[in-house]
């Protein structure tokens, strides 16, 4: 989301790198999370996900999946993300981009002003909750959506990730359609590593998604 929420401190979260100073350059941007598994392997990963009908949204909270949170000196999640998929980001000594440019997988647009830009949830902390989540513990669902070490966060287009909402692949798909292949391959890895289930016309939609890879 686009507001910055109040940081928790997270000790076994640690990112390389010294104190942010007033527009100092960030480290090189991967401008992009960590890629999924190939398509094969996808593929693989998709068939062994325990396929069930969705639970309830009943009790659902995004209070009970702590974000932002602090991972580096001043910068929380959202600000790594913004620093990693960025190009040419600069930050003050909060860790808030002073200037960069982004380019939003799902839609292809370009943004100059970080507030144009939401970080996604690849696999929405409510279809989580849906799919298993709400039997976690607090800690792992922290881990969650805080996830640097998989293709669970994207920088990407505010209004398109507000039209996506708590949608699974077979209710929404990025504009894009050169994003399809990549799409699928991580929100497979992200059900896949933390054993989320999928529902029949989940599990369709991205054997057609897979398809376009």
């Amino acid at each position: 989301m686009r507001r910055r929420r109040p940081a928790v401190t997270a000790a076994a979260v640690a990112l390389a790198g010294a104190a942010a100073f007033v527009a100092v350059p960030a480290p090189p941007a991967l401008a992009a999370p960590p890629l999924p598994p190939d398509k094969s392997t996808s593929a693989s990963h998709l068939a062994a996900l325990r396929v069930a009908a969705e639970g309830s949204s009943s009790g659902y909270s995004r209070d009970k999946f702590p974000h932002w949170i602090t991972v580096s000196g001043t910068c929380n999640t959202r600000e790594e993300v913004l620093k990693r998929d960025g190009t040419d980001v600069q930050t003050g000594s909060d860790c808030y981009p002073t200037s960069g440019t982004w380019v939003s997988p799902y839609d292809g647009a370009t943004w100059s002003n970080p507030s144009d830009i939401d970080i996604d949830h690849m696999v929405p902390l409510a279809e989580a909750w849906r799919s298993g989540a709400s039997n976690w513990t607090t800690s792992l669902r922290q881990q969650f959506a805080n996830d640097l070490t998989s293709s669970q966060l994207w920088a990407v287009t505010d209004n398109v990730n507000q039209a996506k909402g708590d949608k699974d692949p077979a209710e929404w798909t990025p504009p894009l359609a050169s994003f399809h292949c990549m799409y699928a391959r991580s929100w497979i890895d992200v059900k896949y590593r933390y054993d989320l289930s999928v529902d029949s016309a989940e599990k369709t939609a991205l054997t057609r998604l897979l398809d376009t890879c």
